[in-house]
This record gives structure tokens, C-alpha cells and sequence, in this order.
């Protein structure tokens, strides 16, 4: 599949500096038919639910801002291994969704490729995890009524029409956990747009909207969440963890001590504390660490469990989109590092070629990175021996 650049269709830098967590974005037609088709279509969704056990509430119904009661679509079937699962009953998801109710797949991202690369791409360019789910509608009775979410989003509208009401915040920045909940939206919008298929829509979190299918016709789209870093759940977060080299931060709390220890223990700390965010690069070691821990979609590289052949026509892709590559200097000698996954491998210096071009999303025959690197087909089957060991890359055979 070729990129979609996602992040030359919603303006790159300057979307960067302008609009993300700031304002919303809509750009008009910004996928073909050919970029949407590739990406999901309904032959695809009926496929994933027939093929799938999509328990509630991975798969489900809603309506009026209510989610539907499973029974009204699927039966619970009993395994002879006495396990339970729902079994979608067509007939009846269908009259369900004539009736009004919109359909959604939480994690689509997970069960097809093609978007969970779009998934990547955006969590590369942002360096924020991002998780799609696809609706589906067919008549302008809203489904979720008018509400907020407490991550950004980036909708992709992929078939008909859809009508986005929005209201903006009445909270900064809300929280999932929040001392306080947003008031109610304005009795006036401030903006409404009819989706058409190929457009791209852009929502910080915080800001109330309603969607219904415009004009009574079905509709498909995705939308991609993306949480940001909240200051205080996350980097605090970290920082704690990396102050634990610290002796202080590993000391008792003097909680039995006069007041005048205490008072000169609360200082101390302070003082460290202060000093640590005053570091000119902490963002970035922050966003660094959280590059390199994101797991991504881990996934086998069955049959080969214990190394990987010298095929040039194997295929190999890394499983996390925020995998870094940075040049060491380890004991003198010139490395590169790529980080990923929670983990770190280390090649030699010429293997820099390859480790960048394994950053590019998708797949990535043995034998194009072993001529990007320029060394031989063997060596190359031995690094990525070591990445799938790792868990940062898988394989697969070659012909796919």
C-alpha cells in the first residue's frame, strides 16, 4: 500500500504550530477514492465481523447517546469447552442499524493493516499513541448524542456523508480523570460541516460535537484518538521514576522528625525537583523515553522461532511506529542504536542505512535492506534475528 503522508494532507509543520490542541481543522478532499478503497471499505467491515469474535465492546451498537443491549443483535453461543461468546446475527444488526443505531469497531487499527499503517504514521509524526475505531450509520438519528472526548482526533471520512455539529470547549484541556467536568456545550455552534468522503477533520480534546449521518445515507469513517502526554499523569510520572537515583528520593519520609527536619527535608527535595525540571532537555529525553517504550502491535514471526533464513525476499517490519535510531559511542567504537519496544539493539555503524529504512511504515523485503546497508544477505538475516528476539520487528514470507 502505498503512504497516505498524512502528515502533508493536514499541513505538516504548520498544523503543528498552529492547530494541534489549539483549533479544529477541516481539509476537503484529501484522500482519492483509490488512498480510501485501499484503506477500508464495507466488504472489509463484513469480513472482520464474520471472521472475528468481536465481544461487546469491541464491537458494538449505539443510539441517543445509549449503547444497545447485545441481545438485540447477537446471541451468546457456549463452546464445548464452556466458553461463551456473541455471535452477530445479521438480520438482526441490520435492523438495528436501519432503525437508527450507528455501528462501531473499537481497535480496527489491530485487525487490518492497511489501518493500522495509517495508525503509525500518525503516531510517528506525533509521537502519541493512537488507536482507530470505524463507524458506521445510516440515518441522521445520532448516535452518541452531543458530547466531548478527552483525547484528540483525527477523523477520516471514507464513504457517504457525515454532519459534524461542533460547540468548542467549556473546559481547557479536560481529563478522562478531572477534578471537574466540562459545562454544557453553547446553545449555538460555532462551526458545521458536512464530511464528504476523502475529508479529513482535526478536534482537539475538550470540544463538544454531535455527528449524524447527513442526509439519511450510510456512512464510514474512521477515527483515529490520539492521547497527548498530560503534564501531570505522565511526566511527573516519569520524572519521579528517573529522581530515584537520587538518595533522597529513596529516603524515608521523616514524618517523625521535628518540624524544623521536616521543613529542611521539604527543601532539599524542592531544590532537587526544581533542578531537574529546569534541565533545557527534558521534553525531549521525556519524549525519547516514551518513543522508545511504546510496544506497538507486538506480533510472531512464525516459523521462525529461533533465527531468521538469509531469503532476500523475506519480509521484515518493525512492530512499533516510534522506534528511534541514534549513532552511539560505546567503548569507542562508532554504533548505531535502534530503540524500540522497551528495547535497544546495537549494530554496527554501516548498519545505519538499514535501521532507517525499517523506520519507513510497512514492509521491507531482506534483501532491499541488506543493499541499503551494503552488506551481505547474511549479516542482515542476523540483525534481524536480533530484532525479532527483541520484539521491535517480525517477518513474514516473502510473496505476501
Amino acid at each position: 500500500m502505498t503512504r497516505l503522508r498524512i502528515a502533508e494532507r493536514l499541513g505538516q509543520d504548520a498544523f503543528l504550530a498552529q492547530t494541534l490542541h489549539r483549533d479544529y481543522s477541516h481539509v476537503p478532499g484529501a484522500l482519492s477514492a483509490d488512498e480510501r478503497a485501499a484503506l477500508v471499505d464495507f466488504d472489509v467491515l463484513n469480513d472482520l465481523i464474520a471472521r472475528h469474535r468481536l465481544e461487546p465492546p469491541r464491537l458494538r451498537l449505539s443510539a441517543d447517546g445509549e449503547i444497545l443491549p447485545t441481545h438485540r443483535y447477537a446471541v451468546p453461543v457456549t463452546t464445548r469447552r464452556s466458553t461463551v461468546w456473541q455471535r452477530i446475527h445479521p438480520a438482526e444488526l441490520h435492523q438495528q442499524l436501519t432503525a437508527g443505531a450507528s455501528l462501531v469497531v473499537d481497535q480496527i487499527d489491530h485487525l487490518h493493516e492497511p489501518i493500522g499503517d495509517l495508525a503509525d504514521e500518525l503516531a510517528r509524526w506525533l509521537r502519541h499513541p493512537v488507536q482507530v475505531n470505524a463507524y458506521g450509520s445510516w440515518t441522521s438519528r445520532e448516535g452518541f448524542g452531543t458530547h466531548w472526548d478527552d483525547h484528540d482526533v483525527v477523523v477520516v471520512q471514507i464513504q457517504g456523508a457525515k454532519r459534524w455539529t461542533l460547540y468548542g470547549p467549556t473546559r481547557q484541556m479536560p481529563m478522562y480523570r478531572d477534578v471537574a467536568a466540562p459545562e454544557e456545550p453553547p446553545a449555538e455552534p460555532v462551526a458545521e460541516l458536512v464530511l464528504e468522503a476523502g475529508d479529513l477533520l482535526y478536534l482537539p480534546r475538550g470540544w463538544w460535537h454531535a455527528v449524524t449521518a447527513d442526509q439519511g445515507t450510510h456512512s464510514l469513517h474512521l477515527t483515529c484518538g490520539i492521547s497527548p502526554p498530560h503534564t501531570a499523569d505522565r511526566l511527573l510520572a516519569w520524572l519521579a521514576d528517573e529522581l530515584l537515583t537520587s538518595d533522597l528520593f529513596r529516603a524515608d519520609l521523616p514524618l517523625h522528625a521535628g518540624e524544623q527536619d521536616q521543613a529542611a527535608f521539604v527543601t532539599a527535595l524542592t531544590k532537587e525537583v526544581v533542578a531537574a525540571l529546569e534541565e533545557p532537555r527534558l521534553l525531549q529525553r521525556y519524549a525519547d523515553a516514551q518513543d522508545a517504550e511504546d510496544m506497538g502491535r507486538l506480533r510472531p514471526s512464525l516459523p521462525h522461532t529461533q533465527s531468521v533464513p538469509a531469503d532476500p525476499d523475506l519480509q521484515v517490519r518493525l512492530t512499533t511506529a516510534r522506534a528511534r535510531v541514534t549513532e552511539v559511542l560505546v567503548e569507542g567504537e562508532d554504533l548505531v542504536r535502534l530503540r524500540g519496544a522497551g528495547q535497544e539493539v546495537d549494530a554496527m555503524a554501516a548498519a545505519a542505512p538499514l535501521f532507517h529504512q525499517l523506520l519507513e511504515t510497512g514492509w521491507h523485503r531482506l534483501g532491499d535492506l541488506a543493499a541499503a546497508a551494503a552488506v551481505p544477505i547474511e549479516d542482515t538475516a542476523a540483525l534481524v534475528t536480533e530484532l525479532v528476539a527483541a520484539q521491535v520487528a517480525t517477518v513474514r514470507g516473502a510473496g505476501r
